[in-house]
């Protein structure tokens, strides 16, 4: 079974994924959330629940109750606890290169993406994980 978690506060981008998604029907369980506190304590309760983690997060930068380097800031500090590594990308709008460059603080994050998600990006990443 493979699970993915999409984060982000824009419902248009998440409608898109949800759509490529299903066509790919890359994943047996989806979680989709626009608020990353509610991710990021799914994650700590579940994080000795290998079954219960995902293999993928997509995570947007840009969001207003917590900001996407809010949360990673956050996953940091217990990501080596989770019993499964979960690979993280980050999905956005931004094209600014400190944020580019910022994704380096991260080691755990795999890649920086911008906006909008492609089919191409989106099979490449799920080869990569199988």
């Amino acid at each position: 079974m493979s699970r993915l978690i999409v984060l982000d506060d824009n419902q248009i981008e998440l409608f898109i994924i949800k759509k490529m998604l299903m066509k790919y029907k890359a994943f047996d369980d989806t979680l989709y959330s626009t608020d990353g506190r509610n991710v990021l304590k799914f994650l700590q309760l579940n994080k000795l629940k290998e079954s219960s983690l995902p293999e993928l997060l997509f995570i947007d930068l840009h969001m207003p109750k917590l900001s996407g380097w809010h949360f990673l800031d956050r996953l940091k500090t217990f990501y080596p606890e989770l019993q499964k590594q979960i690979n993280v990308y980050i999905i956005t709008s931004s094209v600014d290169p400190r944020d580019i460059r910022k994704m380096d603080n991260y080691p755990f994050v795999k890649s920086y993406l911008i906006k909008p998600l492609t089919g191409e990006v989106l099979e490449s990443i799920v080869r990569d994980i199988n």
